[in-house]
This record gives C-alpha cells, structure tokens and sequence, in this order.
C-alpha cells in the first residue's frame, strides 16, 4: 500500500483527505450528504464520488486506486445490521474500513487513546472509548433524537416561525428571517417542510445563533434549550467514567461559549478532526490487515 484515505461522510456534506504513507496529505475533496439514511447504493456512488475527486486534486491516476487503503466515517451506520449491510459495499480500492462518524471524531479528537467526543453537527452524538469498551450516547435519528444538533434547532426555529405567523407568539426578527424564505406564506412552509431533510433543517441553525447572539428573544430560548441538552450528554459522558470529552461538529464552537462556566472547564480540547480519525482508521485497518495476512 502507497496511500491513506480518510473519508468523513455526515448529514450534511462529506469530506475526503488523501495522504502518503508518511502523512503528508496530497488531495483533499467534498461532496454532499452520505449518511446511511440514503441507501446504500447511493451512500457507495457519493463516497466514490469524493474518493475519486480527492485523488484528482492529488495528482493521481485512478489506476493507483489498488493501492490505497480507506478509512470511511458514516453518520447513521452504527443502527442495527446497518454497518454490516454497508461492509459488503464493493470498491475498487485496496481495503475499506467503515466505522460510525461518531467513532472517528473520537479517534481524531483523542488520537486513539481513550476518551469521549460529543458531536454536534446536522445530529449529536457522543462517543467513549474505554479501554476495550466503546459506548454510544444518543445518535438514534432525527426527529426522535440529535437533540442540542443543527437540525433540532432549524426544526425549533420553523416551530416558532409557524406560530408567529398565524398569531400564536410574537413575531421577532428571527421568526421573520425564517418565513422570508417562503415568502412569509404557512403553506410554502408546509410544502417545504413535507420534504425536508436533517440537512435542510441544520441549514437555519447559523440563522438562529446569529439571533441568538443578537438578543432575539425566540433564538435565546431555542439556544438555551439545546444547551440544557449538550450539558446533559457532557453530564452522562462522565457519569459513565469517560476520562476526558471533547466536542467536534460544526455546530460546537458557536454552542461551547454558552455553556456554564463548570461545563466548559471540563472539556479538552481535540488534538485532530474526524478526518484524522478516518485516516487513523484506515492506519489501524491496515495494520490488522497486514497482521491477518
């Protein structure tokens, strides 16, 4: 083997790192949604997808592909049969090594050693690793989970909107951003809400921080409500012996200053992203490939 992908494939869009033996990363790619909730042919054409884009951006012929050695991250795999299911997926590269998303952002954000990652993006998840033992918090799918995530504050924020519209609550300038995109019409909203996505509801969460931040009083109440869930999970991680936690996700830097001071003073701050984790995976993979043979 000559070559290490790493590949973090959430709700909301998908990354890609190509690296040498030696690490140096030679192409790195994006790409859409590929969590398991997508099918699983559809979840193989999207990962292949940004596979193939990173090793473009690296220089590299796909005929090299043999030669390469993945660690893939999916958001939603670890359901039951599912990562199972997905391990048979074919691709035509060296060896693929499939683990959650929560469990790379653990590997990265630890670097392997034992520890705890609450990850707060499209949904929310935390992850330990402890010892032999790995345990995971939550993740169960939106709507009935991912609490404190992009997507249950996007679905609060359309929860207040609506109820400001038809007179229920009063508007503020955060219910109105909201219905602007659709024309401040309840049943564009309803159309739009038969159809939407995780992704689609996470895309107003940088809306309602932005409110949040600004004193509106309806994106207080829904930050304030999602931090009382994020301290709750970081509560649990510890309760259940977690050495350390760290938070990953792209919602957990505007959510980790509105955390209580206590809160806030007993995290750790990651050492690598959930790319890292990926790469390691497929590091690991190898290794044990390697052992096996």
């Amino acid at each position: 083997m000559r070559y290490f992908l790493g590949i973090d494939a959430g709700g909301s869009h998908t990354r890609a790192r190509l690296t040498n033996l030696e690490g140096f990363v030679l192409g790195e790619a994006e790409a859409g949604p590929a969590n398991a909730g997508i099918g699983l042919e559809r979840l193989r054409a999207v990962l292949m997808g940004v596979a193939k884009d990173a090793i473009a951006a690296s220089g590299l012929d796909e005929s090299e592909m043999p030669l390469i050695v993945a660690g893939m991250g999916v958001a939603g795999i670890s359901r039951p049969g599912l990562l199972e299911e997905a391990s048979r997926l074919e691709f035509p590269l060296g060896s693929v090594h499939l683990e959650s998303d929560a469990a790379i952002a653990n590997l990265g954000a630890h670097l392997g050693e034992d520890g705890a990652t609450l990850v707060l993006g499209t949904g929310s998840v935390a992850y330990i690793k402890k010892g032999k033992a790995c345990i995971t918090i939550g993740g169960y799918g939106f709507p009935i989970s991912d609490e404190g995530s992009g997507a249950a504050l996007g679905l609060s924020a359309m929860r207040h909107a609506l109820r400001a519209l038809d007179g229920r609550t009063r508007p503020t300038p955060l219910s109105t951003a909201v219905t602007a995109n659709f024309d401040h019409d309840t049943g564009r909203a309803i159309q739009w809400m038969d159809k939407a996505a995780p992704k689609d509801y996470a895309s107003f969460a940088p809306l309602v921080m932005d409110y949040a931040e600004r004193n509106d009083e309806i994106a207080r109440s829904i930050v304030e409500d999602a931090v009382k869930h994020v301290e709750r999970f970081i509560e649990t991680i510890f309760n259940k012996g977690a050495p350390r936690c760290a938070l990953a996700g792209g919602l957990s830097r505007r959510l980790q200053p509105w955390l209580r001071e206590r809160t806030a003073a007993r995290l750790t701050e990651s050492k690598g992203d959930s790319l890292d984790g990926a790469l390691l995976l497929a590091r690991s993979g190898y290794s044990s490939d390697s052992a096996s043979g």
